[in-house]
């Protein structure tokens, strides 16, 4: 059975007197430990199905289970907790609290976990050391390179050790240096960890780091293209 299951996945919207289909009836399978990448042109339904898939949003029909459970048949609290342990999501523009410093920004996760001050501050010093940064826990936002603050962001998305991490264009912002390193993170993450990682992306390069690369357009999927060597 595939850690992510979605069936006739479909969601819609109304903007005026127009109805919106971001994502129509999508089938499709994820094991746990893949890598895939979404690539499709602006407005065909990746980070809508990325945001169903974090329990963000909720679909209009269809199914999602995540581990055998349909996510989308629970309460707003329920998907909630659900997304807190199960969820880690890298923004483009990190989403980093400026007035908070590294090792702050990435403890956030897991002050909602019930854990000694001791347990945290191990799993954040993991964290910071497997990005790199052990030796800038101390620095604000302002003080880190664009580079910097995106590794501070994927130490906070991996420091509850979520089954499922997600990633909306999370080299946009960076130079082409800073991307490559970013990349090379991922795919570390995904092959030593065996971290389930979903990246939705419209560059090729970032694209090839993934096991498999799933083509969308007007919200349906269009192909699959075969694993990364």
């Amino acid at each position: 059975m595939a850690l992510i299951e979605c069936r006739g996945l479909t969601k819609t919207f109304r903007k005026g007197e127009i109805e919106i289909t971001p994502l129509a009836s999508l089938d499709l399978d994820i094991d746990e430990g893949e890598f895939v990448a979404l690539m499709g042109p602006s407005g065909s339904g990746k980070t809508t199905l990325l945001n169903l898939i974090a329990g963000i949003d909720q679909p209009t029909a269809g199914s999602l289970r995540i581990d055998g459970v349909d996510i989308a048949g629970r309460s707003r609290s329920a998907l909630a907790r659900w997304r807190c342990d199960a969820v880690g999501y890298i923004f483009q523009l990190y989403n980093l609290i400026p007035t908070l410093t590294a090792y702050e920004n990435v403890e956030l996760p897991l002050l909602l976990h019930p854990m000694s001050r001791r347990d945290r501050h191990e799993k954040v010093a993991f964290a910071l050391e497997l990005v790199g940064l052990a030796d800038r826990h101390d620095h604000y936002p302002r003080q880190l390179s664009g580079g910097q603050e995106q590794r501070v962001a994927i130490a906070r998305a991996i420091v509850t050790h979520p089954r499922i991490l997600v990633a909306d264009e999370p080299t946009g912002d960076l130079d082409a240096e800073s991307a490559a390193l970013v990349m090379t993170l991922l795919q570390r993450l995904n092959r030593e960890m065996n971290q389930t990682l979903i990246l939705v992306t419209h560059d090729a390069k970032c694209a090839s780091h993934a096991g498999r690369v799933l083509h969308l357009e007007k919200g349906r999927l269009l192909e699959a293209a075969p694993a990364a060597a």
